[in-house]
């Protein structure tokens, strides 16, 4: 928007200065219109050209030539005068625009037009010619400016869709590994005292829901799982994520080791009430495995938090998944099974068979 506007008054501009030197008795010159052919051809690459291919980027160079061109055409004027310095004033532009914002790019632009025509009015008698010579110069900068707005506002859309990527899943529209593991890094150190705890989510039988149902219903499952976790959170104290596939997180900074059980519990719980509707109308329920690790409780960096809630998950898709459990540490884990009648807590060691499904049980601390 701003170089369109930049580019437009340039224009109006330099042809109205073309068009007024015959009826001041001064005839057009031809340099003129050459440099507002150059200028057209250079405003068509700014807003024609699609962003970011060979002919866009050949407008700064254009608009720079076109500055140079119309600068030099006063030079054998001004050469050993005051006025000469006109011929740099592009160079605060190229500052303000490349490392200022917008609207000071702008301010400094036209304060370079306007100190340009003022040292060219001062300094010689205003005629004609050095009339166009303002023209030329204010156009110039202006055209300038436009054209590097153009790429330094493409330049920071692209930044910013970088970053988006980087931050945001495409599929869930949660966080990424990247933020999470960001975010963890952060809580580690901001809440010694509480701790932090990490709620590792999965998705029970999703490869049977994409063999059965398709993987458009699949992507909606894990969009539909995303958006009950994110609604069964504080957004101000907590992070969901994706972890790839159908493996999701959620991050509670501040969060107590005694509450923990309990937030995950409540997420399995929003899962299994909030089946997904398919487009024929069906009710697609869906189930979730949790393993929930805490921070100092059970791990002290942002490695063994992952480790230790991957063990409790893998407790719970043992003992029929449908629930959550806590990692072992200085308090016996929780194993919670929605359909299960509560019983006695039993170890769970990794490397021993299961007992029968119980509701409660005991996770061994992850090694390493």
């Amino acid at each position: 928007m701003v170089a369109a506007v930049l580019l437009g008054t340039a224009f109006v501009l330099l042809l109205g200065m073309m068009l007024a030197l015959p009826h001041l008795g001064v005839p057009a010159p031809a340099f003129g219109w050459v440099v507002l052919a150059l200028f057209v051809l250079n405003g068509a690459l700014c807003v024609l050209a699609p962003r970011g291919s060979a002919a866009s980027d050949l407008s700064v160079p254009l608009a720079a030539l076109v500055a140079v061109l119309a600068c030099s055409s006063m030079w054998g004027l001004l050469i050993g005068q005051l006025d000469a310095g006109v011929s740099l004033m592009g160079l605060p532009v190229v500052f303000a625009v490349s490392q200022l914002q917008r609207a000071a790019a702008v301010v400094v632009t036209l304060l370079s037009c306007g100190a340009s025509v003022a040292v060219l009015a001062l300094v010689g008698p205003w005629s004609g010619p050095r009339a166009l010579d303002a023209a030329l110069v204010c156009a110039s900068l202006l055209m300038l400016a436009a054209a590097m707005t153009h790429h330094v506002e493409a330049s920071r859309r692209l930044v910013a869709e970088l970053e988006r990527v980087a931050t945001v899943d495409g599929l869930t529209g949660l966080a990424t590994r990247r933020v999470l593991d960001d975010s963890m890094a952060d809580s580690l150190t901001r809440y010694p005292r509480t701790g932090t705890a990490l709620v590792l989510v999965d998705l029970d039988h999703f490869k049977s829901v994409n063999d059965q149902h398709g993987h458009p219903v699949g992507d909606a499952a894990l969009r539909h799982v995303g958006a009950v976790l994110t609604a069964a959170v504080r957004s101000t104290d907590a992070v969901v994520g994706r972890l790839g596939g159908d493996e999701l997180a959620v991050l509670l900074p501040g969060c107590p080791v005694g509450v923990a059980g309990s937030r995950a519990a409540d997420l399995v719980a929003a899962v299994r009430a909030a089946p997904l509707v398919l487009p024929d109308g069906t009710e697609l329920r869906l189930t979730v495995s949790v393993g929930v690790a805490h921070a100092p409780e059970h791990a002290r960096d942002v490695r063994t938090l992952y480790s230790a809630a991957d063990s409790a998950l893998y407790v719970v898709k043992r003992a029929g998944r449908d629930g959550c459990a806590v990692a072992a540490g200085a308090r016996p884990a929780r194993l919670a099974l929605g359909s299960r009648p509560p019983l006695a807590d039993v170890v769970l060691p990794r490397t021993r068979p299961l007992p029968p499904p119980p509701r409660t049980a005991r996770v061994p601390a992850p090694q390493g």
